[in-house]
């Protein structure tokens, strides 16, 4: 095997393993909290949404780390190593407050393995001419499978079983990271100039508020998603099948996303991806029957898979060059990191007092809010239009 194929594999493999303990972990970890540790609606959610409230401060910590250190792979061996260990450990803890600084630990190491290693992999399929979205797809695979997998096994051996899977996937990272390319494309922030730059801009400041809306409940949808499945009569096993088609479904719409941004226009796509998760939500308050939910869930697809790509394209070509960066880091802290913790948080109190239909209720009204706010950008938009609609898109 040339170096080439040798780093590519070592990649892609790095994908599928650490996206497989993430799947292995997060999506039944609200199960096991509800039936093994016997939390109520409010402490599950409050413990779920510890991880996105970390990642906005943890995120710039590992970046400065890795600037300063200069040694990418070394920080993310290290923190593979020391997540799958913590993510075991959680197994042995129950009490309550106990599991609230275990999971801010566990968080803490996480947040370094998603952008340290999409670094290295942007910095190596630049210099390769290649597609970062042939790669990023086999992270969306192995989560697929991962759920599926876990969700047999936990309904077979006990849903304990998911620590196990996520620490040793996560070991099989480390062996995977000594092949990886030696550089990472840290982006480098002046923080204060560019949010003085960015809060100027009425369209950008909507744009993250759509975020908030919109990738709130398709985060926080990964942690209720199981408890949905359970409300309606379905096993762990129907939830390991329910996540590997909705997570399946993103790796083809993330390979034509190109496409159709080129071909229907960003705010096109935008708008329809959002239509198509807050149809999702609403239509999920009425409880169908689980056949009728297995087969929805492609259409996770549309809207990860298509809005994800156009979010990031409407950020290059709306925000200078110079404050480019920082536009990245507030798109991630406002939806991965704000919106998850909101709908995370708030949907744990809605589950506990009313039900998990009425959380999803919830997650419907904030995505119709973001729909209407695409609807207020594109009009905006029409009036100045993008710099990238003026260039081919990649």
């Amino acid at each position: 095997m040339n170096s080439h194929k040798k780093t590519s594999f070592s990649l892609k493999s790095f994908y599928v393993l650490s996206f497989f303990a993430f799947g292995s972990l997060f999506p039944l970890l609200g199960v096991y909290f509800k039936d093994v540790t016997k939390l109520s609606g409010t402490e599950i959610g409050t413990l779920m949404s510890i991880s996105p409230v970390v990642m906005i401060f943890a995120q710039p910590l590992w970046g400065m780390i890795t600037d300063f250190t200069r040694k990418p792979k070394h920080v993310l061996a290290f923190s593979v190593v020391v997540t799958g260990l913590l993510g075991f450990l959680v197994l042995y803890v129950h009490q309550y407050v106990a599991l609230i600084f275990m999971l801010i630990a566990l968080a803490i190491f996480q947040s370094a393995i998603v952008p340290v290693s999409d670094s290295i992999a942007l910095t190596y399929v630049h210099e390769m001419k290649e597609d970062y979205g042939n790669y990023r797809l086999f992270g969306a695979i192995g989560f697929a499978i991962a759920v599926f997998v876990m969700g047999k096994l936990a309904g077979s051996s006990g849903v304990s079983v998911i620590f196990y899977s996520f620490a040793i996937s996560l070991i099989l990272c480390f062996f995977m990271v000594k092949n990886m390319p030696n550089e990472g494309q840290m982006m480098k922030t002046d923080l204060r100039s560019g949010l003085a730059t960015l809060v100027k801009m009425p369209s950008f400041m909507l744009f993250l508020f759509t975020t908030f809306l919109v990738f709130g409940p398709i985060f926080a949808n990964n942690f209720y998603f199981s408890f949905y499945i359970q409300g309606i009569g379905g096993s762990l096993a129907a939830v390991g099948i329910a996540f590997l088609l909705a997570a399946g479904s993103e790796a083809p719409f993330m390979k034509i996303a190109g496409l159709a941004l080129r071909k229907f226009g960003i705010m096109n796509v935008m708008m329809f991806a959002a239509a198509i998760s807050s149809a999702r939500w609403l239509f999920y308050f009425f409880e169908p029957s689980i056949t009728i939910v297995m087969i929805t869930t492609i259409v996770q697809g549309f809207s990860v898979g298509l809005f994800i790509p156009a979010a990031m394209e409407y950020i290059r070509g709306t925000t200078p060059t110079n404050v480019r960066a920082t536009a990245v880091s507030l798109y991630t802290a406002v939806g991965n990191g704000l919106g998850s913790w909101f709908c995370t948080f708030v949907g744990g109190i809605i589950f506990d007092y009313y039900s998990i239909f009425t959380t999803y209720l919830l997650f419907g009204i904030l995505s119709t809010a973001g729909l209407v706010t695409v609807f207020i950008l594109v009009r905006w938009q029409a009036k100045t239009p993008m710099i990238v609609e003026n260039r081919e898109l990649g």
